[in-house]
């Protein structure tokens, strides 16, 4: 294993909040939510009626109508968040090889949307009425290998599914593929596209979900004792990582450091996370060793905070369990609360505020912060962005099935 520093030189997001990264990172900034009334579907049935969708979004002029329409929605978000990314990396045919060059994306459901239209056409039309396209539109590993044909990329090419940790854990065996050797850069990140009247359904049903439908931009806030659900989000995060060696070899913008991952599994629940947030505590503590840095060197997380009550709470205990007393001095806050839950894509999203962070050295808040709850006792970041100082810090992320991944990221000297 190469001990090579590993950077990341391009960001991208589509967020609903913010639909390249500036947009984002100044809503993010100004407290500025993204939740509102479904408008995908009629939600008169539904418990639930509001999410994080993309209002007014266009692929233009990245894809054209031909190419938009033999894509999924969770393709084209990866595809336009990737060209900012990579136009941001100032990636051009021959800065690279190609064949050292590859993708590893996060997803937790892939082309969903998809599933669901052609299902309603079999059931409706008849067998024969299925699109031919069913098949390359829908499956999971799909918008990596869009990526890869759009911009000529050969190397390794992997989709990770490890439900809200997938975007994470992609960043992190992209990371792995590098410092391996297999691969010089790698685009990275995750996407998201399934608010569909079956996922708010399923999400409602096991109560997961906000059902704060009368104030959207309220609904979701995490370590809020009054917070009763995650909301529902679409989008993509995405970003270019590559060997220090190599991006200063093609006069690349190096914005921060990629210097550590960690993830495990609770194998305690389902859904649940494990008591105390076990498997959170580990996969930090993973993270933060893989980073060669102290734990009292951290100085922000940007914690999965989903705004359901076990997550929360569990989450800051696992925080303060490994910090101990230096907990009481990491600033703590849950972009959720303005941009809701993207699933596979969360981490993704929250890496390039990340990035964010630490390059302009403000935290962004936890909005809709009101009533403390005695069992999240850190300093959320309440309400309002803070300037602090950020040089190493964590993106957390834990999901269904137990999966927890954590990356750390230095201000880059």
């Amino acid at each position: 294993m190469s001990q090579e520093k590993i950077v990341i030189t391009g960001i991208g997001a589509v967020t609903p909040n913010g639909h390249n990264v500036d947009e984002f990172w100044n809503n993010l900034i100004s407290g500025i939510s993204g939740i509102a009334p479904i408008t995908y579907f009629n939600t008169d049935n539904h418990r639930v009626k509001i999410a994080g969708e993309l209002k007014q979004f266009t692929a233009d002029p990245i894809l054209d109508i031909k190419e938009i329409r033999k894509l999924d929605p969770f393709s084209i978000y990866a595809i336009v968040a990737t060209h900012e990314a990579i136009q941001m990396a100032g990636l051009n045919d021959n800065s690279f090889n190609s064949n050292r060059a590859g993708v590893t994306i996060g997803t937790g459901v892939g082309g969903i949307q998809t599933l669901e239209e052609q299902h309603s056409i079999i059931e409706k039309k008849g067998a024969r009425r299925v699109s031919p396209q069913f098949v390359p539109k829908m499956i999971s590993n799909i918008a990596g290998g869009h990526l890869a044909l759009k911009w000529g990329l050969k190397g390794p090419n992997q989709t990770v599914t490890s439900a809200c940790a997938s975007a994470t854990d992609a960043i992190g065996i992209a990371m792995r593929l590098i410092s391996s050797g297999d691969a010089d850069i790698m685009i990275t990140g995750g996407t998201e596209a399934s608010i569909t009247p079956l996922t708010i359904a399923g999400f409602a049903n096991m109560r997961a979900l906000s059902q704060f439908n009368s104030e959207p931009k309220k609904a979701s806030r995490p370590f809020d004792k009054n917070r009763d659900g995650f909301v529902l989000s679409e989008g993509a995060g995405m970003l270019v990582i590559e060997t220090e060696k190599h991006a200063k070899n093609r006069g690349a913008n190096i914005l921060v450091e990629l210097a550590g991952y960690g993830s495990s599994d609770d194998a305690f629940h389902i859904t649940q996370p494990a008591p105390g947030g076990k498997g959170a505590y580990k996969a930090m503590e993973k993270a933060i060793s893989d980073a060669k840095v102290n734990f009292d060197q951290i100085d922000y997380i940007n914690a999965h905070g989903t705004s359901t009550p076990y997550n929360d709470k569990n989450e800051s205990l696992a925080i303060c369990n490994l910090f101990k007393d230096h907990s009481k001095k990491i600033k703590v806050s849950s972009t959720k609360s303005m941009t809701g839950h993207l699933l596979g894509a969360a981490g993704g999203i929250e890496a390039v505020a990340l990035v964010k962070t630490i390059m302009d050295q403000i935290t962004p808040p936890t909005i809709n912060y009101e009533t403390p709850d005695n069992d999240c006792t850190l300093d959320y970041v309440p309400n309002i962005a803070q300037n602090n100082i950020v040089n190493i810090a964590l993106s957390n992320t834990f999901g269904f099935g137990g999966h927890n991944a954590v990356i750390c990221l230095k201000k880059y000297n």
